[in-house]
């Protein structure tokens, strides 16, 4: 058993090759109302806000993989609710695995789905 671990561990520590990422100036999200089942994608620039509803939604960046626009997408997002203190969501939303890092709204979900590069 013990031999196993020996050669596990070089694997283990070896540093991982970091994907090289870039910044696009936009980037595209959609949101479906759970109320009445209608999604509308909110097409944003970094910087920008946008409001669905009762929700504003700020997206501070939104990067993908170098030379792959295509690839998979994820963006700095602050949603707050008006009338309400605090966020309702801040961090990085994946697009390919939207459950990682979800927002909690009991009318609202939002997802990314892909940069914008041009």
């Amino acid at each position: 058993m013990m031999w196993k671990s020996l050669i596990l561990l070089p694997l283990l520590a070896s540093p991982l090759a970091a994907q090289q990422v870039t910044s696009a100036p936009g980037g595209v999200l959609r949101a479906l109302d759970k109320t009445s089942g209608q999604t509308t994608d909110i097409e944003m620039i970094s910087g920008q806000s946008a409001t669905l509803g009762t929700l504003q939604i700020v997206m501070s960046d939104c990067r993908y993989p170098a030379g792959n626009p295509a690839g998979n997408a994820y963006a700095a997002l602050e949603i707050s609710e008006r009338g309400k203190s605090g966020t309702v969501f801040s961090g990085w939303m994946i697009a390919s695995s939207p459950a990682l890092s979800a927002m909690e709204h009991q009318r609202y979900d939002v997802w990314v789905m892909r940069c914008t590069t041009s």
